[in-house]
């Protein structure tokens, strides 16, 4: 009894180990570079409320790593995973403090079919529908003084979390549909958010997100976020253009975004680019936050150099000095 005891023990440890070989395997992914970064006169960076006298330059490489697998079970379906692993997450504005739950960042698991679409659990991080496309034409300049001198931004309805977003399968060629869900908290109201992105025209895509971010019933902060984005390539050109809304209960607390991008393709190998943003606030004294980014890069044998020089102006919705910076980043990537 005790010889078939241990064969069965046996049997059983056997085929633990099989079924955790069917949960698949995960791969890791990273980026290998090195950056550069100026910030103008009166800035010590993006996260630091100190203003300084002589600006700051400082140097960096990427700290994330994506821990990422899949699968197709018997029936069909493909479960995906994505972790997140981050060196800077949760640490606070003013300090390198860790919060709770660093170094761990975004993390997801994806069910999907060709018939059945995909649902996605967003652990931590992740963007609702509106949010996907919450970006603006120029590549959100404005986020290089995000947190620092006012004019922070509300392109997105959330700024992320614990949220399903579900995308439909292919109905209608080159139209993609998503919707997001994240459930209420302490004190708060559930938010939904919906994204229709068409690229049905070689060349040309268009984009429309629009999102709620509730608080407690009868609450003024309140709001609503519409986001429209379109860009077009024609040969060595691509024009792209945003306009993005957001209307809270609080009239002071509304702000409208515009911005457009124009990049030119010089050759395999080389492109540039010229980008604005204004931002409006909802308050009728102040000025527009108004920025601009002119931007170039060269890839050659698996290596990319990148850089680019900004400008902030009426960063504060003000015409004070403390609102207008300059900015000037260089970066090395490579390839292998």
């Amino acid at each position: 009894m005790k010889n078939l005891k241990k064969i069965g023990l046996t049997a059983l440890a056997a085929s633990l180990v099989s079924t955790s070989v069917f949960a698949g395997e995960m791969t890791v992914a990273g980026s290998a570079g090195i950056n550069w970064e100026n910030y103008g006169a009166g800035d010590l960076g993006k996260n630091d409320t100190t203003l300084g006298s002589d600006g700051t330059k400082s140097f960096s490489m990427g700290n994330q790593l994506t821990f990422s697998g899949s699968g197709e079970l018997d029936n069909g379906l493909t479960v995906s995973l994505s972790f997140v692993l981050d060196q800077g997450d949760d640490s606070s504005a003013a300090s390198t403090t860790v919060l709770a739950g660093a170094p761990f960042d975004s993390h997801s698991v994806t069910v999907s079919s060709d018939s059945f679409g995909s649902l996605t659990y967003n652990g931590e991080g992740g963007d609702s529908a509106q949010n996907a496309v919450g970006d603006t034409a120029a590549g959100n300049i404005w986020d290089l003084w995000d947190g620092r001198q006012g004019a922070n931004s509300k392109l997105k309805e959330s700024n992320g979390g614990t949220n399903f977003t579900y995308t439909l399968p292919s109905m209608v060629d080159g139209l993609a549909v998503s919707a997001s869900y994240q459930p209420a908290g302490t004190n708060d109201e559930s938010d939904t958010a919906y994204s229709l992105t068409y690229t049905g025209v070689e060349g040309l895509t268009v984009s429309y997100g629009s999102g709620s971010n509730d608080s407690a019933s009868g609450s003024a902060s309140n709001s609503d976020t519409t986001s429209i984005k379109a860009s077009y390539a024609i040969g060595s050109f691509t024009v792209a253009y945003s306009d993005h809304e957001h209307d809270s209960s609080t009239n002071t607390a509304d702000q409208d975004a515009s911005a457009f991008k124009l990049s030119y393709t010089v050759s395999d190998a080389m492109s540039v680019s010229y980008a604005e943003e204004t931002i409006k606030s909802g308050t009728a004294s102040d000025q527009d936050a108004e920025y601009t980014r002119l931007s170039a890069s060269y890839t050659t044998g698996g290596m990319t150099i990148s850089g680019n020089m900004s400008e902030m102006k009426n960063g504060t919705y003000s015409t004070a000095v403390a609102g207008d910076e300059d900015y000037a980043g260089l970066s090395v990537s490579f390839a292998f």
